[in-house]
């Protein structure tokens, strides 16, 4: 009882529950309440010196005690969720070999080819998998090729999943697909306990995740699947390949679009204008930049922009420079967004390479960076944003915070404080002209444990890009005036799991009514999911 995580209920056992259980003398005399056992082992994370340190205190919390660990975070939503995901995540799969302590989820290696559905089934208990999170490790964040530490993303998106969404933790599956890395430094660490090859590529990579997504739909048969991490092109390569056989999505596609798009409909609520107003250019257009592309011009489309206006209305930047038709470019993903000549025809072809140049000439109301290029967003293209427009909205998302395009406070600073701003990593609040502005965070979150319960509530066949939309709306319609006025983009994560399930709701509503997912009536929608959201509390244990 002790040792198993969800049954493990530490001093919190009563005495009659440990003469029951044969626990007498096994703990010290105190009964205490859960309550009393929250702040002791937030104490204890919070006393660690550096976040690092914080992130093992809690990963050990949940190998012992995963009701408290639950209850734990649901207490302290605002100041444990970056310990537990991002920013301290990327350091996590960093250090992975190094700070490993217990294994948790499944990795699968190559050398299991032709057995993954019976090295699947060694981590399914109870009533099976309804949820799996699963990445390659090749795109941590912006951190790149981490290889088996990459766990530490589906490990960290599951808890959040379990917090926000209630997902019973018995019921989700972290899995890396360790297929090796080409990270030069971990083939190099004689500590690192991954697959030590090089990364597996080809037909030989695309026959094992072929054989896994069978393996899935086989033994984990009502399984939400979630790609995580990705290099781009096997990303989208997958996301296109599976969703119609299987009940997946791709957050870093759709959930990073739609937590985008979200914050944008909530900064024109600030302005006033609808979104088909606005001009948006878009710097990075890898899996983050063509999704949150997709979703602004579908909401651009609902909002009544059609044809030619449409098409000018969103630009992306890349590494070689605006994104234009005829261009050499050999990612079919990013073609639909290419600018015909016409009209690109206004920045001449030597200007294409300096954002500055393109913000200055295109006069975008909407600046989004997902290039993991730290302060690209510099005072000289923040002030041609200020130029044109006095309340520019900026979204530098790349995480975790040393990537990011900019800081708040530059931003704040450069714009004289008319900047709306969201960042992809936590900032604290800035100080300008005696007015405190805060930067929300737009962090996936906020959607992505939305979509799934939804999902699952439904029992959805498919999960599709207008389940995403029909999030980003519900989301931004959440803002409060009050959260505004705050310059938050963004509702309190505090508010995280009423948030959840009016996203779910929408999810399940829109499932139903594109025949994706069972029947349920509009007045029964919000039981349903509050019967599938689990609450960490402490169950009564009787013994023989």
């Amino acid at each position: 009882m002790l040792r198993h995580p969800l049954l493990n209920k530490g001093t919190a056992f009563t005495a009659e529950e440990r003469r029951s259980l044969g626990l007498e003398g096994l703990l010290p005399h105190r009964v205490t309440s859960i309550d009393s056992q929250i702040e002791r082992v937030y104490r204890a994370a919070m006393g660690k010196e550096s976040p690092i340190e914080r992130y093992n205190a809690l990963a050990e919390l949940q190998d012992r005690n995963e009701t408290l660990f639950y209850r734990l975070l649901l207490a302290h939503t605002e100041e444990l969720t970056p310990i537990v995901y991002t920013p301290t995540v990327g350091e996590a799969c960093q250090r992975y070999s190094r700070i490993f302590r217990r294994g948790r989820g499944i990795w699968i290696s190559p050398e299991h080819k032709g057995r993954i559905a019976d090295v699947l089934s060694n981590s399914i208990h109870g009533d099976g998998v309804r949820l799996i999170v699963v990445t390659d490790n090749e795109r941590i964040l912006g951190l790149g090729d981490q290889g088996a530490g990459g766990i530490g993303i589906p490990i960290g998106k599951l808890a959040l999943y379990t917090m926000a969404a209630g997902i019973h933790p018995s019921q989700t599956l972290p899995v890396s697909l360790d297929v090796g890395t080409d990270n030069a430094e971990l083939l190099g660490d004689e500590l690192y306990i991954g697959w030590r090859n090089r990364r597996l590529r080809g037909p030989e990579y695309e026959a094992l995740v072929d054989e896994f997504v069978n393996a899935v739909k086989e033994r984990c048969p009502r399984a939400l699947l979630q790609w995580e991490d990705f290099k781009k092109g096997n990303a989208f390569d997958l996301l296109d390949r599976y969703r119609a056989s299987l009940p997946s999505f791709n957050d870093d596609i759709q959930g990073t679009a739609a937590v985008a798009l979200a914050g944008v409909m909530a900064a024109c609520r600030v302005k006033g204008e609808p979104i088909a107003k606005q001009r948006v250019l878009i710097l990075g257009a890898g899996a983050a930049g063509i999704g949150i592309a997709t979703q602004i011009r579908d909401a651009m489309k609902r909002g009544g922009l059609d044809g030619h206006a449409l098409k000018g209305a969103i630009a992306l930047v890349d590494t070689k420079g605006l994104l234009v038709l005829g261009r050499k470019e050999s990612e079919k993903h990013k073609l639909e967004f290419a600018w015909p000549a016409e009209l690109a025809a206004a920045i001449p072809e030597g200007d294409r390479n300096d954002l500055a140049a393109i913000v200055a000439k295109l006069a975008p109301t909407v600046l989004i960076g997902t290039s993991a290029q730290p302060g690209v967003f510099d005072k000289a293209v923040v002030s041609a944003m200020a130029n044109h427009t006095k309340r520019p909205i900026i979204f530098p998302l790349s995480n975790p915070t040393s990537l990011s395009e900019a800081t708040p406070a530059e931003l704040v600073e450069w714009t004289s404080g008319g900047a709306l701003v969201a960042t992809g990593s936590p900032f604290d609040a800035v100080k300008h002209n005696g007015k405190e502005h805060r930067a929300s965070q737009a962090n996936n979150v906020y959607i992505f444990p939305g979509v799934g319960l939804g999902a699952l509530v439904a029992e959805a066949t498919a999960v599709t890009d207008s389940m995403f939309t029909v999030a980003a709306q519900t989301l931004a319609d959440l803002v409060s005036e009050a959260d505004l006025a705050r310059g938050s983009l963004f509702p309190p994560l505090t508010e995280l799991r009423p948030v959840t399930a009016r996203i779910a709701a929408a999810v399940v509503k829109e499932a139903r009514n594109l025949g994706l997912g069972r029947v349920i009536a509009d007045a029964d929608i919000p039981a349903a999911i509050e019967d599938a959201m689990w609450y960490p509390e402490y169950p009564t244990i009787v013994g023989e």
